[in-house]
């Protein structure tokens, strides 16, 4: 039995993938930078292609020839690109590159390769893509380079500030503002493959932000991007789990300081446990006495500080060294979520998952939950 581990189920993410499909009615783009937020980069992109995913996303060119070197051969783009990084292998690789500007293009232009394209216009994150006062410099040297056969234009997109908050003014603002930039390249005679806005709350609370593409990180991993707000019925599946043995079980007595700075103090004769993960392994220091474990499905919270390597949570006085504690999970089985864990940390559930790893091990399992359902339905 490991230490701790990471376990992802695979089949939770066709599951999730499929479902996201069905409900916004057009094609998807699985986002799987980072690592797949921490689930595994092929892994997750595997099952998300099984599950019918059209397009792959990432943030890096790295990570977009890992995908290739790992086998995959679908349409995959890549956005997040610096100056003075050599654009030649992902565009020789097949790989759809993002430009924000004049200078990107000229870029391309110089590897003497025919490229696939995609246009970034900034409609008011404020964050990568072309100001608007910029785009139409930006379009006609797209279009230049698409008459000279330099590259194929196959999509124009952008990024929402605010989906996850449905009723944020800068919503509609952004869709206006991409709606326009739509119009100037159209006007100009470009006829991009796909324009994609929508991320994963943009897809599931704004049906209007679809278009012919629609970007999904968080939610095909089974996390809800705009908590409380998710449709119902839509039934996403957790992907991860994270486990740990307990190290050690003890009582100590009242009054007794928990870890550094003996941040919690024992009201009375206490039974602990001593989980061997810690910051160092990317759990948060935040939540310390704020976030819960399950040990053999009771809630067990963290008292005191999370140290580097291990910290201590107030087990059942039932507990032994050795038994499974389970720190987030689906929650089928008592555990926490990873959403639980945002909660208590202050933060958010792309953070959680993305950020563990450290020395855990990672682990994956295909359930076969998305089969088993599947059956389910074309039986009834």
């Amino acid at each position: 039995m490991s230490r701790a581990e990471i376990v992802v189920d695979v089949a939770a993410i066709r599951h999730n993938v499929r479902r996201l499909r069905e409900f916004v009615g057009v094609p998807v783009m699985s986002v799987v930078k980072a690592d797949a937020y921490g689930h595994g980069l092929l892994e997750a992109a595997r099952a998300a292609r099984e599950a019918g995913a059209t397009w792959l996303g990432v943030a890096s060119l790295d990570e977009a020839l890992a995908l290739r070197a790992g086998g995959d051969t679908g349409p995959v783009l890549a956005w997040l690109i610096t100056p003075g990084e050599e654009w030649a292998p992902a565009i020789a690789a097949g790989i759809d590159v993002t430009a924000y500007s004049v200078a990107d293009l000229d870029a391309i232009d110089a590897t003497g390769l025919t490229a696939r394209v995609q246009l970034k216009i900034d409609t008011g994150l404020s964050r990568g893509g072309a100001a608007m006062a910029d785009w139409p410099a930006v379009v006609a040297r797209a279009v230049t380079g698409e008459r000279a056969g330099r590259w194929r234009v196959t999509g124009i997109w952008s990024h929402f500030s605010s989906s996850e908050v449905p009723d944020d003014p800068a919503n509609e603002e952004q869709e206006k503002v991409f709606r326009e930039a739509l119009d100037i390249a159209a006007e100009a005679g470009l006829r991009p493959e796909v324009r994609h806005l929508a991320n994963s709350a943009g897809a599931l609370l704004r049906p209007s932000s679809r278009f012919d593409l629609v970007r999904f990180g968080i939610a095909m991993y089974g996390l809800e991007p705009a908590p409380g707000r998710m449709p119902a019925g839509l039934g996403l599946i957790p992907a991860m789990t994270v486990r740990a043995t307990l190290a050690l079980v003890k009582e100590i007595e009242t009054g007794a300081g928990v870890s550094y700075n003996h941040t919690w103090t024992a009201p009375g004769p206490t039974t602990v446990g001593l989980v061997p993960a810690g910051y160092g392994d990317g759990i948060l220091r935040a939540a310390g006495n704020r976030a819960e474990v399950a040990v053999g499905g009771v809630r067990a919270p963290i008292r005191g500080t999370i140290c580097m390597d291990q910290f201590v949570v107030e087990v059942p006085v039932t507990a032994e060294p050795g038994n499974e504690v389970l720190l987030w999970g689906p929650g089928g089985h008592g555990e926490p979520s990873a959403d639980d864990w945002a909660r208590a940390s202050g933060t958010i559930s792309y953070e959680i998952v993305t950020r563990i790893g450290g020395r855990l091990t990672r682990r994956h399992v295909d359930s076969g939950v998305d089969r088993a359902q599947t059956e389910g339905k074309s039986s009834q």
